[in-house]
């Protein structure tokens, strides 16, 4: 059973009919004994950082989070579900974030004539082969929609990136930890195949 993570501030649907179209069975949900006994966890996310640190906090569901990305169990961050894992953004100052991996969310800086949100369609460069991009070919393109990015992570966890006016880490990987800036499950086939490999994944 797949756990997606409802801490009041995700786009939950979406996720939810792309793993029924594969065939996965999921729940969304903010039970802590569901999420801690899920064998699979998704940690989605729309809006700001700091809205939804505070949500987490306000449904108490933070420690909860961490415990499963630490688990060893296969854990999946999509779009701020990604942000969320470091431990502060541009986008809210003085607001920490769960501090599982390092690096610096900044915002996308306007330039080039580049609109601000990066929205629609980029190619990702791999970093990283196996894992959640398994027989996935390099250059392969994906979904965006988001005003704040990920660099200076870890060279090791950084599995993929993209351009937009700057280098955008888009995708980390450690492990049983992953996250991806582009929401696969708005990426056609190719990421419904990112699915399925985060799906094939079991626990370390």
């Amino acid at each position: 059973m797949v756990a997606i993570i409802d801490y009041g501030a995700g786009n939950l649907m979406s996720v939810k009919k792309a793993l029924d179209f594969i065939g996965a069975k999921s729940s969304i949900t903010a039970d802590k004994d569901e999420i801690k006994n899920a064998s699979h966890v998704i940690l989605p996310g729309v809006g700001s950082f700091g809205d939804a640190m505070a949500a987490m906090e306000r449904n108490a569901l933070t420690q909860t989070v961490k415990d499963a990305a630490l688990s060893g169990k296969p854990f999946l961050g999509i779009c701020l579900g990604l942000q969320l894992l470091f431990s502060e953004s541009d986008e809210s100052p003085g607001i920490k974030g769960l501090s599982l991996l390092s690096g610096k969310i900044s915002r996308i800086p306007k330039k080039d004539g580049l609109k601000v949100p990066h929205m629609g369609w980029n190619s990702v460069s791999l970093r990283q082969s196996g894992g959640i991009f398994k027989n996935i070919p390099d250059n392969s393109c994906f979904y965006f929609v988001h005003s704040y990015y990920l660099n200076s992570a870890d060279e090791t966890a950084v599995a993929g990136v993209t351009e937009y006016g700057v280098e955008i880490q888009c995708a980390v990987q450690r492990g049983n930890l992953c996250a991806v800036q582009f929401h696969p499950e708005k990426s056609g086939e190719i990421g419904l195949e990112l699915l399925k490999n985060f799906l094939r994944s079991e626990e370390r």
